[in-house]
């Protein structure tokens, strides 16, 4: 099998290695308690079966691994014949060992919700809930499941370490998920990593490590980013018993290692893959919702058919009222001003700048070419889409004022609102930003190109890999406006802010 061809099966079955770096800081806290059997409810290719034989060498220690996995190949090809021996072929979720597991580390695979199974879903869920009281979102992925699972398997005053994704505490279900959580374990430390120390670089995920004690909860955790990849300094931390930075007597923090102490509730609020509040006291300044609405962009559902060229509009001889100036890619503006000029310049490339706007009308009373064009959807199979199946007739589009500020929906790389000053209507490739009655909109967006307004994104969006940002609507609405932004471009006086209000953190 090629190495392109081995990532893909890779990928489709959520397998990411974990690299050694990685898992000897993971068997280093289970070891650190003595405990029994070391368990992996994902053996994989058996990162954490060698990674523990290595640390327990060092240590003169003596460990047993233990573990299950599903997938025989994958079985044979990463472990010797003494250390399957000690591995059950089968699936952790629906059939996992009887017994009470004393210490946990994993990377369960990476799936998400759209490639599970739906039958399988209903299985998971159904069990989650039988277990844990929790109505799960549907939208978790297959490692959510696993890390359930495996807290409650754990038994009393077990260890557990798991490598996760971000998206377990920024999605719709990380909050129902993680009250549970703090009421039933102590939640002793997360790391997090910053872009170029990922222990995945290249994946589209922002992986974390969760560190949980079955024991009372405590009121304060230890949370850390980790900044260099492939050194000892994430092990020697962790060896150290999760020393925050500055504390009084400690020795100076491992290299390439930060962390301090957090409020378990303000962790929980803010979310424990992002950075602690920088404001205090449950207290912060104006949000977004208070002086705008946020919406989603056109959703075409076929952008390669209903956003033209100029060339496109021109063989077909369609008609200006059946077409509104559009844009699709976060690519195509190039700046933090889409204007006429760009456009302009869009078009003479060849780039696709008009959308088809129709509404009700059947075809039969839409000019000869336009009825040419609808027709070619048609064979082409575009009524059946997903999208357009919904919609009567298939080919309506939905309509949308041209919000005076875009905002990108995935910043994969300079995240950045942008004044929409040649009033095009975005794709779904934007959010549109419209303010409220009163607010100007100049003063606006300099308050939200201000840099602590953007520094701000990262407590409303969800984390992926290389540094990358994706925030929802309504995420978006609660955006902080820091005083400091509103108060130099002037929005606090006569600008629609008042000055004197205050909204609860987080809410």
């Amino acid at each position: 099998m090629s190495g392109k061809a081995q990532r893909r099966r890779q990928q489709e079955k959520g397998q990411f290695w974990t690299p050694d770096w990685v898992a000897e800081a993971m068997v280093t806290w289970l070891l650190e308690d003595g405990g029994g059997p070391l368990f992996d409810p994902a053996v994989g290719n058996g990162a954490f079966f060698r990674a523990a034989r290595r640390v327990a060498r060092e240590r003169q220690q003596t460990v047993l691994m233990q573990g299950m996995e599903i997938d025989p190949e994958v079985l044979m090809s990463g472990l010797d014949e003494e250390d399957r021996k000690f591995i059950r072929q089968g699936d952790f979720l629906l059939d996992p060992p009887p017994e009470a597991l004393a210490a946990v580390v994993a990377n369960p695979p990476y799936i998400r919700h759209h490639r599970i199974p739906e039958t399988t879903k209903s299985r998971l869920r159904a069990k989650v809930r039988e277990l844990t009281g929790l109505a799960l979102d549907g939208r978790a992925g297959l490692h959510v499941y696993f890390f359930i699972r495996a807290l409650t398997g754990l038994a009393p005053g077990g260890r557990l370490v798991f490598l996760l994704s971000a998206d377990v505490c920024e999605g719709r279900f990380a909050a129902s998920l993680w009250r549970w959580v703090a009421q039933h374990f102590r939640i002793a430390a997360v790391v997090t990593f910053a872009p170029e120390a990922s222990p995945f670089p290249g994946v589209d995920v922002n992986p974390l490590l969760v560190f949980i004690q079955r024991e009372a909860p405590a009121a304060r955790l230890i949370w850390a980013v980790c900044r260099q990849a492939g050194t000892d300094g994430l092990r020697q931390w962790v060896a150290s018993g999760f020393p925050p930075s500055g504390r009084q007597g400690t020795e100076e923090m491992p290299a390439g290692m930060t962390g301090w102490e957090r409020d378990l509730s303000e962790a929980l609020e803010t979310g424990l893959s992002r950075p602690p509040a920088l404001v205090r006291g449950g207290w912060i300044g104006p949000v977004l919702e208070h002086v705008a609405q946020v919406r989603r962009g056109v959703a075409t559902g076929a952008n390669g058919f209903f956003l033209l060229t100029d060339s496109q509009v021109k063989a077909f001889g369609i008609p200006e009222p059946y077409l509104k100036l559009a844009v699709g890619r976060v690519r195509d503006v190039p700046g933090d001003e889409l204007t006429a000029e760009v456009m302009d310049w869009l078009r003479q490339r060849g780039r696709p700048a008009w959308l088809l706007s129709l509404g009700m009308e059947p075809v039969e009373r839409y000019p000869e070419g336009l009825q040419q064009y609808l027709r070619l959807g048609e064979a082409a199979g575009l009524p059946r889409r997903p999208l357009l199946s919904c919609r009567r007739p298939w080919y309506r589009m939905e309509q949308r004022e041209a919000p005076p500020v875009l905002f990108a929906y995935l910043g994969r790389r300079r995240s950045r609102f942008i004044r929409n000053r040649a009033r095009v209507i975005p794709l779904t490739g934007f959010l549109g930003v419209y303010p409220r009655p009163g607010v100007d909109v100049e003063k606006l967006w300099q308050v939200l190109n201000h840099p602590e307004t953007l520094a701000g994104l990262k407590w409303v969006g969800k984390s992926y890999g290389g540094g990358a940002i994706k925030v929802e609507p309504r995420a978006l609405e609660r955006l902080p406006l820091p005083w400091s932004a509103l108060k130099a471009a002037g929005l606090t006086e006569g600008g629609g802010v008042n000055g004197e209000q205050q909204v609860a953190n987080g809410e």
